[in-house]
């Protein structure tokens, strides 16, 4: 007798040893040989799901840099007053900015645990994690400039010629935060890399305004003011900049590789050819 069979008592038929045993019969859900099958409808779904939070937190990010310009404006203006209250209400408000970062990134964070991204998903979360960084740290350099403003006092001695050029420095940088949301929201590449530009007129008019504040005169409450106002354009330039890191994300997001968009703190010109190699 085969050890997989067994016999009735009278040498009848072999009967399988499983059907002595009792095999489990396939649930009806089962498909051919008793594999179930893939549930593609519940995983697209799923994934739909996901990617529909996914859009909503992308333009609660790009909200903030809505927020940015809202705080560009009035510190622009406290500043071009030299109001106090006004630079004040700067400051108390960028605990919204600060509350948008913790949103957005909770709330990756939260996405991430019920479903893993891959492919153009994953950049995307990627990008938003860093676009909302700088977004946080545009808050903090409108809350720097409107620091600077009440410590020289209710009537500064101001120069015109100083402060005409810290506002062109701010409508160049509210157009950046204004072009890097445009972009990174189109997914344009080309505008995204035209934010280089105008920031190369940003860092032009910092050296500027440093140059007006080292030849300001021998007062020194008016050189006192003048340094203040040179701390106050750098943090535009530092806007600038984090505008810039952001079109650097839309171009990940697109294309998939990460790339500096050219140095726009360098000044125009031909490069200096290397050194020539003397070792042999």
């Amino acid at each position: 007798m085969s050890p997989g069979s067994s016999a009735d008592a009278d040498g009848g038929d072999a009967i399988p040893q499983d059907a002595v045993h009792g095999a489990a019969a396939p649930s009806p859900v089962d498909g051919p040989g008793g594999i179930r099958p893939v549930d593609q409808g519940g995983a697209l779904q799923g994934r739909a799901h996901f990617q529909q939070q996914l859009r909503e937190l992308e333009a609660h990010a790009l909200g903030g840099l809505d927020l940015i310009v809202e705080q560009l404006d009035r510190v622009l203006e406290a500043l071009d007053h030299q109001d106090v209250e006004l630079a004040q209400m700067v400051i108390a408000d960028d605990d919204r900015v600060d509350g948008r970062y913790l949103e957005v990134h909770q709330g990756i964070l939260s996405l991430l645990a019920l479903q893993a991204p891959v492919a153009g998903d994953l950049r995307l979360v990627a990008a938003l994690l860093h676009t909302i960084k700088h977004i946080e740290r545009m808050g903090d350099q409108c809350v720097n400039i409107a620091k600077m403003i009440p410590l020289s006092g209710h009537e500064p001695p101001v120069r015109q010629e100083l402060l005409g050029a810290l506002a062109k420095m701010g409508a160049f940088a509210r157009s950046e935060v204004v072009q890097c949301n445009a972009a990174f929201a189109g997914r344009d590449v080309g505008l995204a890399e035209d934010l280089v530009r105008q920031d190369r007129e940003i860092n032009r008019l910092n050296r500027e305004i440093f140059r007006l504040a080292i030849e300001i005169g021998d007062d020194a409450d008016t050189r006192e003011w003048a340094m203040h106002m040179t701390l106050v354009a750098r943090a535009l330039e530092r806007i600038g900049d984090n505008a810039v890191d952001i079109g650097e994300q839309v171009a990940f997001v697109v294309t998939g590789l990460f790339r500096e968009f050219s140095d726009s703190s360098q000044t125009a010109g031909p490069r200096a050819n290397p050194a020539p190699d003397v070792t042999h």
